[in-house]
């Protein structure tokens, strides 16, 4: 099963956001998603999160700033290659702008207006639990169509 990774950044104003990204390809394009990809041969998942936000939004998190935040399984029956162990990290301080790449069109959404539409099915079950600061272990089983859930399993850590 790959081993991937995703990081949200949070902003902590007087009404939160978050940054999700909006794949312009690849896996999940066409979708709003936090900034992550597969661990490299070698590298921690920490090493992987820091890389991935570095590439796709060039914005630099050290470590030390980073909070895990859960672990969540995607199951695709259909198309097992695609199932995949999500290693969930949130960050409140970084340096530099998010910016868009090749990959990605990063965005802020207040937290009220994260757009669960225009993101996998999954999304509403453990998103808003991250965001507002729980951590979680998750599995979520997708349908022949590799769209539709068939199964969600959402708990906290």
């Amino acid at each position: 099963m790959i081993q991937s990774t995703i990081c949200f950044l949070l902003m902590n104003t007087s009404e939160p956001e978050v940054l999700l990204g909006f794949k312009k390809t690849g896996f999940g394009m066409g979708k709003f998603t936090g900034i992550g990809g597969k661990v490299e041969p070698g590298e921690t998942v920490e090493v992987t999160a820091i890389r991935e936000v570095q590439e796709e939004i060039g914005v630099k998190i050290l470590a030390k700033e980073m909070q895990f935040k859960g672990t969540v399984t995607f199951l695709f029956p259909s198309k097992m290659e695609w199932s995949q162990q999500v290693s969930i990290f949130t960050a409140e301080k970084w340096v530099g702008d998010p910016r868009e790449s090749n990959e990605i069109r990063p965005s802020w959404f207040k937290l009220k207006e994260i757009p669960y539409g225009l993101m996998w099915q999954d999304a509403p079950y453990w998103i808003p639990q991250i965001v507002n600061g729980t951590a979680i272990q998750a599995k979520f089983t997708f349908k022949h169509d590799k769209e539709t859930l068939e199964e969600a399993v959402v708990a906290p850590l």
